[in-house]
C-alpha cells in the first residue's frame, strides 16, 4: 500500500466520528469500569458563566479574601463527578470533555481512568520522611465552554488548528479546566497522604520503566483554571489543592485543601529567597503579589513554586503554574521553563532571560512569535504534537528512508496536514520525562 493510500485510510477512519479513548489497555484480568473520552463537543457556545464568578474578590495576596471563591471553584469541579468516580459521561449535574490525543506515545492515556503520565516525584519533595521517588499522573477535563472551543480546534479531525485559541482569539470567558492529579509513592513516607482516595490505573511499574501493570495511585492535588476577561495582564485565574488526609480522618475528596490562587507571574520579582524545592516548612513570599497562599495549618509544608509563586505538590518547585502554561503553543518551539535546556544554555535566576518565563502573557498570544497559541492548555498543544508525531512516523519505518511526511514530499496530491509544524519540541512538564524517548 502506497504512502498516500495509507493517509487516505487513516484519514477516513478519523473522520468517522471519533478520537481514540485511550492508548493502554488493561489486561483481561480487569474486569472495572473502562474510561471513555469525552468528545461529543458542543456545536455551538454556551451561554454565561458559572456561578462562582460572583465570586470574584479584589486582587490580592491574601488568601482569605480569596478562600469563598476557591471553595466554589472545587465545589464546581467535584459536583457530578466524585460520586462517578470521574467518568464524567455520568454526570448529570453539568457538562465536561477531555483533550483528544492524550492516548498516544509512552505517557498516554491508561484504560481505567484516562491518565497520562507526568512528572517524577524527587525524593523529599513532598516531606522530609520521603526518601524514595515516585510518579505521576492525571486526567484534565475542560467544561461546555472550554469543551466548544477544543470541539473547534479539532473541527476537522486531520487538520487541528490552533489558530482559534490564538490572538485575536482565546478560550472563551467562562471556560474552566480541573485536573486531578495521583501519585504512585509510597504512602507510609508522606505523612499527609494518610487516609487517601485510591484510584485503580494501568500505569508504569516505576517512572523510568515502559512496563505496565493496575496500581493503586492517591489523589494528591488536584488543580484548576479558569478563563476570565476581567482578570488583567492574563486573562486566566490559576489555582491548586494539595490532599491532607488528616483534615476529615477519613478518606474522601473533601480532603483537598487549597494550596492558593494565581493571576500573574509577578515579572518585577526576581529575588530568589523563598524557592524551597525540600519543604519542611511553607515558605510564604509576602512580596508575591499576584499570587495568595493559604497560610493556615490544614496546608501541610509544601514548597510552592519559584520563590514563593503558586505551584502544586508534585510540580516543579522553580516554575508556577501559570508560568509553565504560558508556554502552550503550536508547535513548540521553547520548553516550558528555563532548566528545561542544556545545562550551558541555561540562564542565571533571576535575569532577564530567565524572566522570560515570568512575563505576564494575556490570553491567546504565543510564548514565541513564529508560533500559534493553544492559550495555556498544555493539553492542546501536547495533542497536536502527538497528532502530527504519529502522522509522519504512521508508528512505522520506511525502507527508503525518512517518515510519511518526508516521503510526503515526493508525492502529489497529498492531504495538506502531512506537513507538520516547521520546529517542534515535545511537550513536557520535566525535563527528565524525556528519559522515556
Amino acid at each position: 500500500m502506497s504512502a498516500v493510500a495509507a493517509l487516505v485510510m487513516m484519514a477516513g477512519a478519523v473522520h468517522a466520528g471519533t478520537f481514540p479513548d485511550y492508548g493502554y489497555q488493561p489486561p483481561a484480568s480487569y474486569t472495572g469500569p473502562i474510561f471513555q473520552l469525552s468528545q461529543n463537543y458542543p456545536a455551538t457556545l454556551p451561554n454565561g458563566t458559572p456561578a462562582f464568578f460572583k465570586l470574584l474578590p479584589k486582587l490580592s495576596n491574601d488568601f482569605e479574601q480569596w478562600r469563598p471563591y476557591v471553595e466554589a471553584v472545587k465545589k464546581y469541579c467535584l459536583e457530578g463527578n466524585v460520586e462517578n468516580d470521574w467518568y464524567v459521561q455520568k454526570n448529570t449535574v453539568r457538562k465536561w470533555y477531555h483533550a483528544p490525543w492524550q492516548h498516544y506515545g509512552p505517557l498516554g492515556r491508561e484504560g481505567i481512568h484516562g491518565l497520562t503520565k507526568e512528572a517524577q516525584i524527587q525524593s523529599k519533595q513532598l516531606a522530609p520522611t520521603q526518601t524514595t521517588t515516585g510518579q505521576t499522573f492525571a486526567v484534565g477535563i475542560y467544561n461546555d465552554i472550554g469543551g466548544y472551543t477544543i470541539g473547534r480546534v479539532w473541527k476537522d479531525p486531520q487538520n487541528p488548528d490552533p489558530s482559534v485559541t490564538s490572538k485575536p482569539n482565546s478560550f472563551h470567558n467562562g471556560t474552566v479546566v480541573c485536573k486531578p492529579l495521583f501519585a504512585d509513592v509510597d504512602l507510609t513516607q508522606v505523612p499527609f497522604l494518610v487516609n487517601p482516595v485510591l484510584w485503580q490505573a494501568y500505569v508504569t511499574d516505576s517512572f523510568n520503566s515502559a512496563n505496565r501493570e493496575i496500581k493503586n495511585v492517591a489523589l494528591i492535588q488536584m488543580d484548576f483554571a479558569v478563563r476570565d476577561t476581567r482578570i488583567p495582564g492574563t486573562g486566566w485565574i490559576f489555582g491548586t489543592f494539595q490532599y491532607n488526609g488528616a483534615v476529615t480522618g477519613k478518606p474522601g475528596w473533601d480532603n483537598l485543601v487549597p494550596v492558593g490562587v494565581m493571576w500573574g507571574n509577578d515579572p518585577e520579582n526576581t529575588g530568589n529567597n523563598y524557592t524551597n524545592p525540600q519543604p519542611t516548612v511553607t515558605k510564604i513570599n509576602p512580596t508575591i503579589m499576584e499570587s495568595a497562599i493559604n497560610a493556615k495549618p490544614e496546608l501541610p509544608p509544601t514548597h510552592l513554586g519559584w520563590n514563593g509563586r503558586l505551584d502544586g505538590p508534585v510540580d516543579n518547585p522553580v516554575s508556577a503554574c501559570l508560568s509553565c502554561h504560558m508556554t502552550a503553543e503550536s508547535p513548540q518551539l521553547s520548553p516550558m521553563n528555563p532548566t528545561f535546556q542544556a545545562p550551558d544554555k541555561v540562564p542565571p535566576v533571576g535575569s532577564k532571560e530567565w524572566m522570560r518565563w515570568f512575563q505576564n502573557e494575556e490570553a491567546g498570544v504565543p510564548f514565541d512569535a513564529a508560533a500559534l497559541s493553544t492559550d495555556f492548555s498544555l493539553q492542546l498543544a501536547g495533542g497536536i504534537q502527538n497528532f502530527y508525531d504519529w502522522k509522519c512516523t504512521q508508528d512505522g519505518v520506511f525502507v527508503s528512508g525518512g517518515n510519511a511526511c518526508e516521503q510526503g514530499k515526493k508525492q502529489l496530491k497529498l492531504m495538506k496536514s502531512i506537513a507538520p509544524p516547521a520546529k517542534v519540541f515535545k511537550v513536557e512538564r520535566d525535563q527528565t520525562l524525556n528519559e522515556l524517548h
